[in-house]
């Protein structure tokens, strides 16, 4: 089976609107709506899972602050990240009980569908067992934490393009002590002789290796601004019925 899901370019779109566009596309999968797949940039942010150790952020809040960055409490699963310009961050919106898989199955997915898009520019990434997420070597390059409720998922991945890579010495990113984190900028000259790679490139290659692993095929809006406006009232319900990963 093929499943129909609509592709949301929200372009740069700051972290607290972005959680709340995607409370309000899930409201509507759960009752039937269509799912979809959001591709978001932040501006810097420092997002807490709900397994934040406090002693995984090394710099005071208010110094990131001061710094450009803004610090958020997450509903997601996982520990502390780190979200900002030059990174793709993907937002899934699916209905698990539709699809007849859990949750374990779907986060599998995801690092699938990383691992299929990072292979179009050479990079062989992997699995790490025991750290979620997708890693060449010891280095990080790919960040996972969901959130599932009522089955639908929210929140999701984020892969590191060209990412500014210093924004992650203030933290222990998804509180990994001992490993680092990398980008697709960083390998990519070491694994293929250079090249430039673009935002778009690489999101047209997540897209594509999402429609593969998911069995989807994705709806695309016409133009790569569409923003999907909240309805009126939308608030954001933060009971959390499942954490996963970073």
């Amino acid at each position: 089976m093929t499943y129909s899901v609509h592709l949301l370019r929200w372009g740069q779109t700051e972290y607290h609107a972005a959680w709340e566009r995607q409370e309000s596309v899930a409201s509507r999968v759960r009752t039937g709506g269509p799912e979809a797949l959001a591709l978001v940039e932040h501006p810097p942010v420092y997002t807490f899972g709900r397994r934040i150790r406090a002693e995984h952020l090394l710099v005071a809040s208010d110094e990131l602050t001061k710094r450009g960055a803004q610090v958020v409490e997450s509903d997601r699963g996982g520990d502390i990240t780190f979200h900002g310009p030059g990174q793709i961050v993907g937002y899934p919106i699916l209905d698990l009980k539709r699809r007849g898989i859990g949750p374990s199955e779907y986060v599998r997915g995801l690092e699938e569908t990383l691992i299929r898009a990072l292979d179009r520019f050479g990079i062989a990434a992997e699995r790490s067992p025991g750290r979620p997420g997708v890693w060449v070597a010891n280095s990080k390059i790919a960040a996972i934490g969901v959130r599932v409720r009522g089955g639908v998922t929210t929140h999701g991945f984020a892969l590191n393009v060209n990412t500014d890579l210093s924004w992650f010495d203030a933290i222990v990113p998804c509180g990994l002590s001992g490993a680092g984190v990398t980008s697709i900028a960083a390998l990519h000259g070491a694994v293929s002789g250079g090249g430039h790679v673009s935002m778009p490139m690489v999101e047209d290659a997540l897209v594509d290796a999402f429609e593969g692993v998911f069995h989807s095929e994705l709806v695309r809006s016409p133009d790569r601004s569409h923003t999907n406006p909240l309805p009126e009232g939308t608030t954001i319900d933060r009971e959390v019925a499942l954490a996963h990963g970073h």
